[in-house]
């Protein structure tokens, strides 16, 4: 199967040709490790957790392998660490440090797990890096392409004539229309710290430029050079890395390895927002995932609602979709959930439905699958094939389609809302709109739909086709007077 990806590098969607098919090696940008994952961390989450899971049915499972890093050195823990320390906590800043990180690594991944996402083949360690960071940055010092002054270490941007190219903009743009720190040991505004010193109050390591610690940049760099080699397949985050962080790891890694490029493809998610808004604390429209988690939204709900959008637009996350999710999944649980026999053995001797790997496979297409399991959700109500294939469907794109859940108000045991009434309405709905499509008289159109609505029914219709869906003001005996 061909797969199709946008790279961010080239602007444009391209089929993927691994460097080696037998190895394909991915990175993802993981957290730093200093507070709770908020909803925006879990997108660039998702979105390569689905893509993992497609190249591992095309390639198999043991020729991918998949990192996301956890960034364990960096200020914004230490002043966590060190509030911990002045409100009276025992141990010394760089335990209360490692104590810090550990409980947030810990939450991170109980939180993700809870949305569905697979576990990274490596999970590296900023902490655990040190000394191929230290290597890389004396290469870059012995080639030119930084300098050591004042304890810091600087990477030389002007000397990288590539700079730029990811993010689309010059230097001398940047340095126009970016804060840059202006600081006495900087040969260029634009040069950036690949070490920096610390004092003894600080975490620190022993280095050719005295005690210090890593810039952010260097540590995936390193990172991703002893875990996957260096030059990759795809490295990624959410749009907001792509500058500098992104553009520095690209910088210092073909400067240090001496390659073209550090990684082949790099592919971006889109921002979240919240009801329309940015999200923003001065808003109150701020939360993490397990703030929603513990308001009693499943993970499966949030994850629904974060692939229902393709990952190169804006996510906007609302109570509305968070519903809507939430009362597709209890339907497809109900119906998956109720198949005879060994399901289990029989879901997954069953293929995955090829309508669902052409949308993944056309750059990572989460809604459109999303639509055709909805397809494959109708029949499903009495067709026991539709039902096997919509749980292979379901599995494949992270679901448990096992266990079903309680239905909501108004809807029947088997979370169909009177599945067989509201289908017939489907048909009715569906052949009256063909109709009108011909005759332009949309009058028997309207009228059904407004009935429905008004027995709180969701209509919706698409070039795909209509689609009723049970609304939590559902009333089954309204329905009977439209008979």
């Amino acid at each position: 199967m061909d797969i199709a990806l946008t790279n961010s590098l080239t602007r444009r969607k391209e089929a993927f040709a691994p460097i080696d098919p037998e190895s394909i090696r991915l990175y993802l940008c993981g957290p730093t490790v200093y507070d709770r994952a908020h909803l925006g961390n879990a997108r660039p989450v998702l979105v390569f957790d689905v893509l993992v899971r497609l190249l591992r049915h095309v390639f198999g499972a043991d020729h991918v392998t998949y990192v996301r890093n956890f960034t364990d050195v960096d200020d914004k823990i230490n002043a966590t660490a060190l509030q911990r320390q002045q409100a009276g906590a025992p141990g010394t800043l760089e335990a209360l440090v490692r104590e810090r990180s550990d409980e947030t690594i810990a939450w991170y991944r109980a939180d993700m797990a809870a949305l569905g996402a697979l576990t990274p083949d490596h999970e590296p360690r900023a902490t655990e890096y040190i000394a191929q960071m230290v290597t890389m940055i004396e290469t870059l010092v012995a080639d030119g392409f930084a300098y050591a002054k004042e304890g810091h270490v600087l990477f030389r941007v002007r000397e990288f004539s590539r700079y730029g190219a990811l993010s689309g903009r010059s230097v001398d743009d940047m340095i126009a229309g970016a804060r840059v720190e202006v600081a006495p040991f900087k040969e260029d505004p634009m040069d950036f710290v690949l070490w920096k010193p610390s004092d003894d109050a600080l975490p620190g390591w022993e280095s050719p430029w005295g005690r210090g610690r890593p810039g952010w940049h260097i540590e995936c760099s390193a990172m991703a050079k002893a875990l996957l080699g260096p030059e990759f397949d795809i490295h990624g985050g959410g749009n907001d890395l792509m500058f500098p962080h992104h553009e520095n790891e690209i910088a210092q890694s073909c400067c240090a390895n001496g390659t073209q490029a550090m990684a082949r493809v790099w592919l971006h998610n889109e921002m979240l927002q919240v009801e329309g808004k940015k999200m923003s604390k001065s808003l109150g429209n701020f939360f993490t995932v397990r703030d929603l988690l513990d308001q009693g939204i499943p993970g499966e709900v949030i994850r629904f609602v974060m692939l229902s959008t393709h990952y190169r637009k804006p996510m906007d996350w609302t109570a509305e979709k968070a519903r809507d999710a939430q009362a597709t999944l209890t339907r497809w649980k109900a119906l998956t959930s109720a198949i005879p026999g060994d399901a289990a053995s029989t879901v997954a001797g069953e293929p995955v439905p090829q309508p669902i790997l052409a949308a993944l496979a056309n750059d990572l297409n989460t809604h459109l699958a999303f639509a055709e399991m909805q397809k494959l959700a109708k029949p499903a109500r009495h067709d026991e094939r539709a039902k096997v294939q919509l749980a292979r469907a379901m599995a494949f794109m992270g679901f448990d389609w096992q266990t079903p859940w309680e239905p909501a108000q108004g809807q029947t045991p088997d979370g169909s809302a009177g599945s067989a009434d509201l289908a017939r309405f489907e048909t009715a709905l569906a052949e009256a709109r063909d109709l009108a499509m011909r005759t332009k008289d949309f009058s028997c159109v309207d009228r059904l739909k407004t009935a429905l609505v008004a027995a709180g029914v969701e209509v919706r219709m698409s070039k795909e086709g209509v689609e009723l869906v049970p609304g939590p003001d559902f009333d089954a005996q309204a329905l009977e007077a439209l008979r």
